[in-house]
């Protein structure tokens, strides 16, 4: 079998797939072509793994996502179960459908039930009733946005999850999430294995951050970039109808700037882009408000777009969390427009800004064609594993290839903009901003105190 691990500079890549034993029930599905347990060979580069910046791209074996000839499950006697959690996304109704119309058209699986409101629904306390998912009731969903069961954030006891998929006598649980969705998936496996239980659980990556390791794109963030970039387009209208206008827009991203950055380059109007992952000047020479106030004079206009977790630098640290357990973020927004109008106001400069947040409309809306492509792949692939044993694993797309990836690769750490990269030079030079004077942080950066902003 060819070698599934890889080491560089201390750094190990494995990508060993967990099985819960031998698959011997033959497969109901009446496709004419299985994925055989072989693995494909994928060139990953620095894009993928920070840690290869600086060398050449390394071939890693992957385990191909497909049906198989034999299965684990008798797919007459399994139960499943789907739960979705975190913030909203384009395309969670898409992927619930797929899941359901695979398990029952594909596989004759007898139920398949949907937690209410994420992980919520496993305890009973919260007091919310699992529903039935039907190819009936599921049927027209994915023409709407959000997802028909409800979601929720913060964790929950893996023990009393575990409780939970005994009582139902679940056999499959697929968790659709992001990146603390997957941690709390690691936990659940982690006490499925050890009370013995042969429970498969699968991960489908949902961030409309695009901050999965691992995963070049998300689902739903094409979605995503196609809304930012018509509101991108309102700002430079906006910003084109006034005198010295300035239009801002803040976008999702608490650690990377990936919908931001790639907004700025589907819609060529965006003169300052400012990314988590880039600390900048606000004040000083060649700071953000000296080269906007340059701008206004010789331009007559500006559009500013933002990533939520950008200049957290600027401000004081916060203690508080939210209930994902994320540091609660400053509104950075409120720092830029106050710090716009104190340094414009005091050199006399006229100007009219304009400020929209359109975060709540970017992720509530249905999924795009492609993004429904693609979540009905990942829908029909997760079944797909699940069926044939895979467990500790997420569905995920690697250069066009549907793949098994484990879980600890996707939970390593977030993914974020590599600024070294050439993705980011035409970032820069699509802002006009080949000089990086405003990417540089001051030695002594004043703190300002901003109200911390939650995560819903």
């Amino acid at each position: 079998m060819p070698s599934t691990s890889f080491t560089i500079n201390d750094y190990t890549i494995d990508t060993t797939i967990e099985t819960l034993g031998r698959c011997t029930a033959a497969s109901p599905s009446p496709t004419v072509h299985f994925v055989e347990n072989e693995f494909i060979p994928l060139y990953i580069d620095s894009e993928h793994i920070e840690e290869l910046q600086g060398h050449e791209s390394v071939p890693l074996n992957f385990e191909p996502a497909g049906p198989r000839k034999h299965l684990y499950f008798d797919s007459a006697k399994a139960k499943c179960a789907v739960v979705t959690c975190g913030g909203l996304c384009p395309g969670l109704n898409d992927v619930i459908r797929a899941l359901v119309m695979e398990s029952f058209h594909i596989y004759r699986i007898p139920c398949m039930l949907g937690i209410r409101y994420g992980l919520e629904g496993f305890i009973p306390s919260y007091g919310h009733e699992v529903v039935e998912l039907t190819p009936e009731n599921v049927t027209d969903i994915h023409q709407f946005g959000g997802t028909i069961l409800g979601s929720s954030r913060g964790p929950q006891d893996p023990a009393a999850i575990v409780d939970a998929l005994e009582r139902l006598n679940i056999s499959i649980l697929y968790m659709i999430g992001g990146d603390g969705t997957m941690r709390a998936m690691k936990s659940i496996t982690a006490e499925i294995a050890h009370r013995g239980l042969h429970i498969s659980i699968i991960g489908i990556p949902k961030t409309i951050d695009n901050d999965i390791n691992f995963i070049s794109q998300s689902f739903g963030f094409e979605t995503a970039v196609f809304q930012a970039a018509e509101t991108i387009m309102c700002a430079h209208t906006e910003a084109l109808g006034y005198r010295n206008g300035i239009g801002l827009v803040k976008l999702m991203g608490r650690e990377s700037g990936f919908i931001a950055a790639h907004a700025a380059l589907a819609q060529k109007e965006v003169n300052f882009l400012l990314v988590p992952e880039v600390p900048f000047a606000l004040e000083g020479p060649g700071g953000f408000l000296e080269l906007l106030e340059q701008r206004l004079h010789h331009r007559k206009h500006a559009v500013v777009v933002v990533a939520e977790g950008a200049g957290q630098h600027l401000v004081e640290r916060t203690k508080r969390h939210d209930a994902s357990g994320n540091v609660m973020l400053a509104d950075v927004a409120e720092l830029l427009i106050n710090a716009i109008k104190k340094y414009m106001n005091q050199r006399n400069v006229h100007y009219s800004m304009k400020y929209i947040d359109p975060s709540y409309i970017i992720r509530s809306v249905p999924a795009s064609a492609n993004d429904k492509v693609y979540c009905g792949f990942l829908g029909q692939n997760a079944v797909h594993a699940a069926m044939a044993g895979r467990t500790n694993m997420v569905v995920a797309k690697i250069m066009d290839r549907y793949v098994h990836l484990p879980l600890e690769l996707v939970i390593r750490k977030r993914r974020k903009l590599n600024v070294h990269s050439e993705y980011w030079r035409a970032v820069l030079e699509s802002t006009g901003h080949p000089n990086l004077a405003l990417f540089t942080e001051p030695a002594h950066t004043p703190k300002v105190a901003i109200t911390p902003e939650p995560k819903t």
